[in-house]
């Protein structure tokens, strides 16, 4: 099994790059329109998923191992295989790097287009934004968590990982009070791809039967592998002919 100390960095690492972009929302939708409504709309997101992770935790830790480790492999290898192509089309230039700055601007700008309209809330708009960027991202992130932790039968630490990520990524955006555009988000994307693809491979081969030389010891080699073959990729398309895709923004 993966050490606690594995567990903990691959969600940590994942939930970082989730938060930094519900973070984005949540801070032009304050800035802009109302912080009440914002932080209150990301509130209600963060109950929502604290419940659901509280009920779906406990069933996932109580499936058998080999059963669980097969699905949840499967659903790794997809999951980090989406997040790997995106950066590997951002590394070779096919596709525009995330940016964090113009994606705050966008934001702002949508806002500052959109009619005040008052509810329950002081601003219905602030609050809808914020609560669906933080359910969206939230919802990535509560699916890495328990499906991580409950493949190492340690949900918990998952679940603090990635409260840990969430409230480092806060305090870091509330004393900038700006967009984490420093943060290497396509970079980070990069390495968790890797790892997300890499342990998916794993857990999915030992739940359908197969036994890696050296168990763990493995990982040392199929992570690595991962990653230069991805590299690989990285260097091939950038030597593509001309007529390739043109760049743009995505997220």
């Amino acid at each position: 099994m993966m050490t606690g100390f594995g567990l903990f960095i691959v969600v940590f690492t994942a939930s970082a790059v989730e938060a930094v972009e519900a973070l984005t929302i949540v801070l032009a939708m304050g800035m802009t329109r109302d912080w009440r409504s914002a932080l209150s709309g990301a509130g209600a997101a963060l109950l929502l998923l604290a419940v659901l992770v509280a009920v779906l935790g406990p069933g996932l830790t109580r499936l058998p191992v080999a059963g669980l480790r097969l699905v949840i492999g499967g659903l790794l290898v997809v999951f980090g295989l989406q997040w790997l192509r995106k950066a590997i089309l951002r590394a070779s230039g096919l596709r525009a790097r995330h940016d964090e700055e113009a994606a705050y601007a966008a934001v702002v700008s949508a806002a500052a287009r959109a009619p005040r309209r008052a509810g329950r809330v002081t601003d219905g708009y602030a609050f809808t934004l914020a609560f669906k960027a933080v359910l969206l991202e939230g919802v990535e992130v509560a699916f890495i968590a328990l499906t991580v932790g409950a493949s190492q039968r340690n949900v918990p630490l998952a679940a603090l990982a990635a409260i840990a990520a969430a409230v480092v990524v806060a305090l870091v955006g509330v004393a900038v009070r700006a967009p984490l555009s420093r943060v290497p988000e396509n970079g980070m994307k990069f390495a968790v791809g890797v790892l997300l693809t890499s342990f998916g491979i794993f857990w999915g081969a030992e739940g359908a039967g197969a036994r890696w030389p050296g168990d763990e010891a493995a990982l040392l080699a199929l992570v690595p592998a991962t990653a230069l073959f991805a590299l690989a990729l990285v260097g091939w398309l950038r030597r593509a002919p001309a007529g390739s895709p043109t760049p743009r923004v995505t997220s």
